[in-house]
């Protein structure tokens, strides 16, 4: 049976979270193995232990699993599953002293971009130096808003369901993002001055 499809969101993923639903095992296995990598990226965001993060996903779909017949059918899963899994890790705090930093998920506690680029692959200098100064740029944002950024855009995911993922509004979501890239273009703009007056110096 063929559970292939096109991209996280469509109709054809409802369908295997439904098959999901239904107890099939190859929806499972599919869903996992689907989601697993930016599960992954998201969770590695707040615990830079490893193992903490794989186990913590397996647990997730395992609870999943179990509680399948009391979960809804009508879900954007790839947001519900990230918004699960920031759930379960941050409940563990309770016990565990690595995510998070001991704060809470408010808390302006870590919470990492790294972009997966490799170098070879960048063909000029300049492009590695743009590279780096956006990986700067971002790096200096606030916890919060650096999490709207990056599901935004490197999840790809809407205002909603960031609303979902993060547990605020969709107002706070919109307030986040804006602040975030006001700040992003006056850290631009001060680094494109000084760009400049090194050059018209030199």
């Amino acid at each position: 049976m063929d559970f292939s499809y096109p991209y996280p969101g469509s109709s054809d993923e409802k369908l295997v979270w439904q098959r999901f639903l239904a107890g099939q095992p190859e929806a499972f296995e599919k869903l996992m193995s689907t989601h697993f990598r930016s599960l992954f990226q998201y969770g590695s965001k707040f615990s830079k232990d490893k193992e903490f993060v794989k186990d913590s996903i397996q647990d997730l779909f395992l609870i999943l699993w179990e509680k399948r017949e009391n979960l809804s059918s009508d879900i954007v899963v790839k947001s519900y599953l990230m918004a699960s899994l920031r759930r379960l890790m941050h409940r563990s705090t309770t016990t565990r002293s690595r995510l998070f930093d001991n704060a809470s998920p408010e808390d302006e506690g870590v919470f990492e971009i790294e972009f997966s680029v490799e170098e070879h692959y960048i063909e000029s200098e300049s492009a590695f130096m743009l590279t780096e100064k956006v990986r700067k740029m971002l790096s200096e944002l606030p916890r919060r808003q650096k999490e709207v950024v990056y599901l935004k855009f490197f999840q790809d995911l809407d205002r909603n369901q960031i609303s979902e993922v993060m547990e605020v509004s969709p107002q706070t979501v919109s307030n986040l993002l804006q602040i975030a890239i006001k700040q992003l273009r006056t850290y631009w703009k001060a680094e494109f001055l000084i760009l400049l007056t090194i050059h018209l110096f030199i």
